[in-house]
């Protein structure tokens, strides 16, 4: 479970107490633009991880034990590897079909 901090954790990690910020005005708030624009316009690419072109799916699935297990004992990466061979295994059943 992660650990959200209180005010005095707060202020004791970052040395600001979060009254501190300034207060966002109308004036400001007008100027505001989106961060996608922000970054185009200075010629900078967004932060974070680029989208996919070809994402991953979000599934839940029921395994065998052993399975998992196998895959968890060679360590992290278990799950990548795991893609990979059903991934392989889907490529051989369809060329023997």
């Amino acid at each position: 479970m992660k650990h959200e901090p209180n005010d005095d954790e707060f202020e004791e990690t970052i040395g600001l107490d979060e009254d501190d910020a300034p207060e966002l005005t109308e004036e400001a708030l007008k100027r505001s633009i989106p961060a996608a624009q922000f970054f185009a316009e200075r010629g900078l690419p967004m932060p974070g991880r680029p989208k996919s072109a070809n994402p991953k799916v979000s599934v839940s699935l029921r395994l065998d034990r052993e399975v998992v297990e196998g895959f968890k004992a060679d360590g992290p990466g278990w799950q990548t590897r795991m893609n990979a061979a059903l991934a392989e295994s889907l490529r051989k059943a369809r060329k023997s079909a």
